[in-house]
């Protein structure tokens, strides 16, 4: 499976943040989306998830035969988190699998989710709004991870969780990512360089592969903090 884009664009007033832009995302595969703050990932992320409007170009997916990318296909996993903090996290969990039971495959218990998400029992019967920003996030992650869409796009996800946790969650995008096609946003090079198969730069509203297996060429590092730079 692949998610195709073609020459897609789109702008804000006369700014353009996106320029032709021409990618393939391949299944099995976690692409690090590299770029410096305002660069433009949340806004592919947006146009890909159909929040706004492209000004131009298409994108669909293509395995056996191609079509157009479906709301199922796609989990969005916010920079900032939003879940309803009215709820308790076993509350959001129970109403989530109920509104989407005919699609979750290989459905666990609730506790089980839980358990692969570590999040701890003392944790899972407090409301939302208590939970620190972090758990907020794993919450959020662990919704798409139930609901295991073909496309994960991930914005920045892993900046609110400590050391540890952030570890845990790396760890299980790498076992799930044989299904999915999933694209990591970050500004930090570390981080894509670490976790990261292949890695995209967004720069100046065009996108471009860098060969990570050429990664400790010294002119392709200085290519990548050159894109990170502000303009």
């Amino acid at each position: 499976m692949k998610l195709i884009i073609k020459n897609l664009n789109k702008k804000f007033d006369k700014k353009v943040v996106l320029k032709d832009i021409n990618f393939e995302f391949e299944k099995g595969k976690i692409y690090g989306l590299l770029g410096r703050n305002g660069a433009g990932k949340t806004t592919l992320f947006n146009c890909l998830n159909e929040d706004i409007e492209v000004d131009g170009g298409e994108f669909y997916i293509e395995d056996q035969k191609t079509r157009k990318v479906l709301p199922d296909d796609i989990g969005y996993v916010l920079s900032t988190p939003n879940v309803p903090e009215f709820l308790t996290g076993r509350e959001f969990l129970k109403f989530f699998i109920e509104i989407n039971k005919d699609k979750i495959k290989n459905e666990k218990t609730i506790d089980e989710y839980f358990d692969f998400m570590k999040i701890e029992k003392e944790d899972r019967d407090k409301l939302l709004k208590d939970y620190s920003h972090g758990m907020k996030n794993k919450m959020q992650m662990l919704v798409n991870f139930i609901a295991s869409p073909n496309i994960l796009l991930l914005d920045e996800p892993l900046t609110s969780f400590d050391v540890v946790v952030a570890e845990e969650m790396k760890q299980m995008l790498r076992e799930i990512k044989k299904n999915h096609i999933i694209i990591f946003s970050t500004h930090i090079m570390e981080l894509a360089l670490d976790l990261c198969d292949e890695i995209v730069i967004l720069n100046k509203g065009t996108l471009e592969e860098i060969d990570k297996n050429d990664i400790d060429n010294e002119h392709l590092k200085n290519k990548i903090i050159e894109a990170l730079k502000e303009e």
